[in-house]
């Protein structure tokens, strides 16, 4: 160990004596200097003009890709090569390599105490992002410092990486220029070699793991994984020992087979190594940031927990899919998106089946018109430079299973040990995939039972699968909608009433939506016993048919009011009125704390008064101005006409509540139910209108019902702890001290003492 160090202190002193390290050194605190520097001078002036902030070490440390660990992770591959490119190739240029061969010192202690020595440099270089480290933590309140040191630790082992490879690449050649170079051209073959193979699943394991490419990004996230840990450990082993077999290999003869097989020896262990490491059920884990940002929520945690036995997921990829669609070499890629789920249940199996069927895509039959399935998928394939031989076909897929009903669009089917299944789904938006909560309620529905909506129909109420305007089927049944309470673990059904049977006994949430005309006295008594039973259940209706909901009403104790409101506003309709939260709306659920600042459009809307007491507690939810609002009751084209108020008919002018909500203990149960006065408010046409001026938050308001009625179970909370490194002890003016000092004196004062160093080395 002794020689070790010896050998390191003597590469130390030479790269100190030397104009080079200097360099980097002062390189390296400028370009890190400038960013740190803007940085913190932007958030000083935006503090003192008072602009709130959240997660701020997060945004200046690891968070953005101009944060400061980013930055130094996107550049330090250029300054490692120049450091290690004269290690040992200068001992070969100057012949002084015979000396070291002759000295008693073994290969392993060359090895060994030049990397030691080019690694202590490496952590001067961390201890100089240790400088900035403490200037966050000096003016940053509740600095959030473990996912700072996560990331410290993340690029110092990158470094090591790098630094190893530098270190075999200057074995190799005598000429400093040329281990340089060659250096960055294995950064990019182990940047590339995660691309090689993917269709084949072992070798894709392998090259996906040996790819240096992002192997970072765990700790700059703040966290700490042992796969990302032993991966840097492995590599840096592997190059290491093939920079001993270089030297061990020179001191005397042997054969090219006998050199070939040692240096595949250390590769084949190094990479059985990787795989045994990279297996789901080794891998630990350590999550540092406060908000536990890289991990599952504490929900999700414990959904996870009641999935005893076995579970696989099943990918269903179409070729021909304009939804969502990706070839073989993609598998790992898709499978980082339950990374976070495989952590806390390792014995997730995920599989993969790729084929190609009939599909809705109008692209696609654009630009092939006329052509067969199997004619548009050789088309598809060979455009992508894919093998069609890999993809099952029509026929052999639908021998599998069936996919039509979900339109042959990519699915994944989550099928655990005991039989039961379960669909999750890609959406049509921006983000595609399902995040944590659509993956939490398709697992929470399969561990326990979830609510039952039924939208009652047979008197011409909101359909849940019609396309019209007026329907429900966006958010209640939309497949490849986000948002819908399909894809946020509800059971969605249609309910018919029939005589002398109970359809509703399974139903936990009945919404009766604007019937067009009158229920029958066994209805009546059917959703009476419904009501009684003190399950819940969502009311609206609609100016002109609100008197076929007033029998039902009457069991709450509320009635409609006469008449459409009306609230004149310039440009739109009379009768489209922008109501706001109450207080206690906003206190509803978890979810409805953004009411307060939103608004809510109801184009046709009627008022909702309370006329006896039947037991049930009533919260108004949703109110119209305070003035300028009445029950217009002549009025009939509220386009083409003027309202006018008309007091002596019976109009009156006040604050209007347009959502009522009703609770009580009723049968053993908390009883809840929600009145609207407006049923167009949550219908297709309503949430995907768009006026100038509005905007308007219905979605947020469907979201907040069904939460409350669901006792919020449902959508799954997926809060995380809130972040409290939220203030900046720094203005303008101390912001610009920061910056000058880290941009101009903290370099000015290395640089100055590395020319008085170099100098006295010189006169000496």
């Amino acid at each position: 160990m002794k020689t070790i160090y010896k050998i390191a202190k003597l590469e130390l002193s030479n790269l100190f004596y030397s104009p080079i390290a200097w360099f980097i050194l002062i390189i390296f605190m400028l370009q890190m200097g400038i960013n740190f520097g803007e940085t913190m001078g932007s958030y000083g002036r935006l503090n003192e003009l008072g602009r709130p902030f959240a997660s701020l070490t997060s945004k200046i440390y690891y968070g953005g890709m101009m944060s400061l660990l980013r930055g130094v992770a996107s550049s330090l591959y250029l300054y490692i090569p120049l450091l290690t490119m004269g290690l040992l190739s200068q001992e070969f240029s100057r012949g002084s390599v015979k000396l070291l061969y002759s000295a008693p010192i073994t290969s392993w202690q060359i090895v060994l105490g030049k990397y030691l020595g080019i690694m202590i440099y490496g952590f001067i270089l961390m201890l100089v992002l240790g400088v900035y480290v403490c200037i966050g933590w000096c003016v940053i309140e509740n600095f959030d410092w473990r996912p700072v040191l996560i990331g410290v630790l993340g690029l110092y082992l990158l470094l090591g990486a790098y630094a190893a490879i530098g270190l075999f690449m200057s074995s190799l050649t005598s000429y400093q220029i040329i281990a340089a170079l060659g250096t960055f051209v294995v950064f990019a073959l182990l940047s590339f070699v995660g691309n090689i193979g993917q269709d084949i699943e072992f070798v894709r394991e392998i090259t996906y793991w040996l790819s240096l490419n992002g192997r970072g990004g765990t700790f700059l996230k703040g966290m700490i994984c042992s796969e990302d840990v032993l991966y840097f450990v492995i590599v840096i082993a592997m190059f290491l020992s093939f920079c001993f077999l270089k030297l061990q290999l020179g001191r005397a003869r042997y054969s090219g087979m006998s050199k070939m097989l040692r240096y595949g020896g250390v590769f084949m262990i190094a990479m059985l190594a990787g795989y045994v490491t990279s297996r789901p059920m080794l891998k630990a884990y350590y999550d540092g940031t406060y908000t536990k940002a890289n991990t599952i929520s504490e929900a999700s945690q414990d959904i996870v927990k009641r999935l005893d036995g076995g579970m696989t997921i099943t990918s269903y990829v179409n070729l021909l899919d304009n939804v969502y669609s990706f070839s073989q070499r993609g598998v790992l890629n898709d499978i980082a998106f339950f990374e976070k789920y495989v952590r806390f249940k390792p014995d997730i199996k995920m599989k993969y089946v790729f084929y190609y069927d009939e599909v809705d895509n109008p692209k696609l039959d654009k630009m092939y018109p006329g052509l067969s399935v199997e004619e548009k998928a050789k088309k598809v394939a060979k455009a992508a430079n894919l093998k069609l031989d890999n993809y099952l076909t029509p026929e052999q897929i639908r021998e599998k299973i069936d996919l039509s009903d979900e339109g042959n669009h990519f699915v994944r089917i989550l099928e655990r040990d005991n039989g039961q299944t379960a669909r999750l789904r890609i959406f049509n938006d921006m983000q595609k995939h399902p995040s944590e909560t659509e993956i939490s309620a398709t697992l929470k529905r399969m561990v326990m039972k979830l609510p039952k909506v039924g939208f009652l129909k047979g008197h011409g109420e909101r359909s849940i699968v019609g396309s019209k305007n007026r329907d429900y089927s966006l958010f209640a049944y939309g497949r490849y909608f986000r948002h819908s309470l399909l894809n946020q673990g509800f059971d969605v059904t249609e309910s018919v009433l029939q005589p002398g049977k109970d359809n509703l006994e399974d139903i936990d949430i009945l919404v009766i939506s604007d019937p067009m005309e009158a229920f029958e006295d066994w209805e009546l008594k059917q959703l009476s016993d419904y009501i009684d039973s003190g399950k819940n259940l969502i009311i609206a209706g609609e100016p002109k048919r609100g008197e076929y909901l007033s029998p039902l009403l009457e069991k709450f104790g509320v009635c409609f009011i006469p008449g459409t409101l009306v609230q004149p506003i310039e440009e739109f309709p009379a009768d489209l009125l922008v109501v706001r939260s109450t207080l206690a709306g906003a206190k509803l659920s978890r979810i409805n704390a953004g009411w307060r600042r939103s608004v809510f459009t109801m184009p046709g809307a009627m008022g909702i008064d309370s006329v006896a007491d039947k037991g049930f507690q009533m919260i108004p939810l949703l109110v119209s101005r305070d003035s300028g609002c009445w029950n217009e009751l002549e009025t009939t084209d509220f386009v083409n006409e003027i309202v006018k108020l008309n007091p002596t008919i019976g109009e009156r002018e006040t604050q209007m509540v347009t959502a009522m909500a009703l609770k009580r203990e009723q049968n053993g149960r908390d009883q809840r139910v929600l009145v609207l006065g407006d049923a167009d408010c949550i219908s297709m046409g309503e949430l995907s209108a768009a006026r100038r001026g509005i905007r308007a938050s219905n979605f947020s308001l469907i979201r907040g019902m069904f939460c409350w009625l669901s006792y919020e179970e449902l959508p799954v909370d997926i809060g995380h702890p809130k972040a409290i490194d939220n203030d900046l002890y720094l203005g303008t003016t101390s912001g610009l001290w920061v910056k000058v000092f880290v941009k101009w004196i903290l370099p000015l004062v290395v640089f100055l003492f590395g020319v008085i160093l170099l100098l006295r080395r010189q006169r000496k």
